[in-house]
């Protein structure tokens, strides 16, 4: 039996961030840093700390300093990235947030961005991989915007994209940074606790997608 449809009022659009609410992708970026990392001779106990909801290009010059070459930091990225892809490999199933496949079959007909601070390869590789693609009207990854969350510039160009006023996008987020984006942007936001830290300034908290309280939530939401 056909579960009936998420309880969205029309006008409203959902945004989602990618690693940490789609895919509990924490542990595996972790694993793929500190092992890039002492490739290159550098070790960190701190780099949870250090990389959570923020571009390659600020954590590489936090390892690397000020002053290393853009070209430099550009193809260090490039290349912790093809290592997160290469551990995540055949492993997406298992990383996804709970209740996200179900919650996006439902959602028929709403429409739904991801906004996400990773590159566009690590993006296409998880919707692709995970056969999410259909669900998604407008995919934005790193170089889509000039300035990265905590900046609003890819929240408010996904509402755009959408073809709606911020104030009635509602906004997945896992990360400081993404709330602080979303909360500039103007839009409501639902922080998913997959980083196991409480999250300040949302309007909602749930452990993931299948978390009973979301739903009531989110059919008490209007447009404004």
């Amino acid at each position: 039996m056909a579960k009936p449809a998420l309880p969205l009022a029309r006008g409203l659009g959902l945004i989602l961030d990618l690693d940490g609410v789609i895919v509990d992708s924490m542990p595996i970026h972790v694993r793929a840093w500190r092992e890039y990392l002492r490739r290159n001779g550098i070790v960190s106990e701190e780099i949870i700390r250090r990389m959570h909801g923020r571009k390659n290009e600020e954590i590489l010059r936090d390892f690397m300093g000020e002053n290393a070459p853009p070209e430099e930091i550009f193809t260090h990225g490039a290349k912790k990235e093809q290592l997160y892809r290469e551990m995540m490999e055949g492993q997406l199933e298992n990383y996804l947030v709970p209740g996200l496949r179900e919650f996006l079959d439902r959602a028929e007909g709403i429409p739904i961005a991801v906004a996400s601070n990773a590159e566009q390869a690590n993006v296409d590789f998880v919707l692709d991989g995970l056969g999410l693609r259909a669900h998604i009207a407008v995919a934005l990854d790193s170089s889509c915007v000039k300035l990265p969350k905590p900046s609003p510039d890819i929240y408010l160009r996904a509402a755009h994209e959408l073809g709606l006023p911020p104030q009635d996008c509602i906004v997945f987020e896992d990360s400081e940074v993404g709330v602080t984006a979303a909360r500039k942007a103007a839009m409501r936001v639902v922080g998913i606790l997959t980083g196991g830290i409480p999250l300040k300034e949302v309007d909602l908290a749930v452990a993931n997608f299948a978390s009973p309280e979301l739903e009531p939530w989110l059919a008490a939401q209007k447009t404004r």
